[in-house]
């Protein structure tokens, strides 16, 4: 999947080049979200008229983010996606979130499992991860990257809790 997303993400990125040289306005939290609206729109209509085969829906999971406020947010979230897409698609409201577009090259998609959460976890973090995640805000034994965790049917009902606050590990924030 995520090749698939990185593939989608160069054939517009042309596309969106036009885009950010007229909006210069924009603080960098906001034009990211904006982006990831815009990319998933053009993915959305490129590849929804590409087949006039039937589309298979992907079963779903319940997850649940909790804000730095408290804020309880319930999300379908499709197997096989990544916690990053997840959270955009369903239009959490995390500031800063997936800067890099899920390519590892930032933390601020940083997120919080609960100890017994994280373990049941299908994969462990990578060493690239680790290494990112030492540059995250508010770290903790139980932190991953949530570009970097797909979604399973084991994590039905999972709650995750967002940081107080984003590092981004590229040292724009």
């Amino acid at each position: 999947m995520a090749g698939l997303s990185r593939n989608l993400f160069r054939c517009i990125l042309p596309q969106f080049a036009n885009i950010s040289r007229t909006t210069t306005s924009v603080t960098a939290p906001t034009f990211v979200t904006e982006f990831h609206r815009h990319r998933l729109s053009l993915c959305k209509e490129r590849f929804s008229s590409s087949s006039s085969a039937p589309k298979l829906q992907k079963a779903t999971v319940n997850i649940y983010f909790v804000t730095k406020d408290g804020d309880k947010h319930q999300v379908k979230a499709k197997l096989g996606d990544n916690l990053l897409d997840v959270v955009l698609e369903n239009d959490v409201d995390i500031d800063g979130f997936g800067a890099c577009e899920g390519t590892l090259a930032c933390s601020t998609c940083h997120l919080i499992f609960n100890k017994a959460d994280y373990d049941r976890l299908p994969e462990k973090p990578t060493d690239e991860e680790l290494d990112m995640l030492d540059l995250a805000y508010d770290l903790s034994d139980t932190s991953r990257l949530g570009c970097q965790v797909i979604i399973s049917k084991d994590m039905d009902g999972i709650e995750i809790r967002v940081p107080s606050g984003v590092a981004d590990a590229r040292g724009d924030s």
